[in-house]
């Protein structure tokens, strides 16, 4: 990577665990996942490993290593969210069983890019948040345990080096249909994410089609991102 780059070269990372759930968010009651993870979920994974203001994740490509398996849970769920003014939930008075549509036995390799944002500061460049990324990854280290959709399915990674070969996808080819894309925030109070309003969350979805088990990703600016 040159000094005038705007992006790092690809890093890979795979990343697998016991169940996982990209929830259908048409799905109003019942948790239903896509059948392979989301742009957004595995931007979610890279953050929680390096994450900075003056850096952003691109999501390029998933490679789905596992068999599509799914399994079927009935789960107790809170129904209502807390306020911030609230002191607490009493969970036995709200608490829902709800039915749930979930992944198994997942592994994925997914290909990304750094970008540089707004946010950069003078002392900031590519370089320094690719070999901090690339340490962190190969130690293990993260800000918080990466999550395969939901936060109870944890997630297991490795970073796969240049120098060796990817592993094999599944020979599988299929329409998946309208997925997310992403979720556009306009206000990012920390490095968890925390917003202030549901209305600074804007959702934009893309046609996925898997192809001999590997999930393309374009970019928003593609025209195939619709919001």
């Amino acid at each position: 990577m040159n000094g005038n780059s705007k992006r790092t070269a690809p890093f890979r990372l795979k990343v697998w665990g016991r169940n996982a759930c990209f929830t259908r968010p048409e799905m109003k009651v019942e948790r239903v996942s896509y059948d392979v993870m989301t742009p957004s979920a595995a931007r979610g994974v890279l953050e929680s490993i390096l994450w900075k203001p003056a850096i952003h994740w691109l999501v390029e490509r998933i490679d789905v290593l596992a068999p599509i398996r799914w399994e079927s849970v009935r789960r107790n769920e809170v129904g209502s969210v807390m306020s911030p003014g609230s002191k607490g939930i009493f969970i036995e008075e709200k608490r829902q069983q709800r039915a749930g549509l979930l992944l198994r036995d997942v592994a994925y390799t997914i290909h990304s890019r750094l970008e540089m944002t707004e946010k950069a500061g003078t002392e900031d460049n590519l370089t320094k948040f690719q070999e901090m990324f690339l340490r962190r990854a190969e130690k293990g280290q993260c800000f918080h345990r990466p999550y395969l959709g939901c936060r109870e399915f944890a997630a297991d990674f490795a970073l796969i080096r240049r120098d060796e070969p990817l592993p094999e996808p599944i020979a599988v080819s299929c329409d998946l249909g309208w997925m997310l894309y992403d979720i556009q925030h306009d206000n990012r109070a920390d490095k968890n994410h925390v917003h202030s309003c549901t209305e600074s969350c804007r959702p934009s979805f893309f046609r996925a089609e898997l192809s001999n088990g590997v999930l393309l990703v374009p970019s928003l600016d593609s025209g195939e991102v619709r919001q």
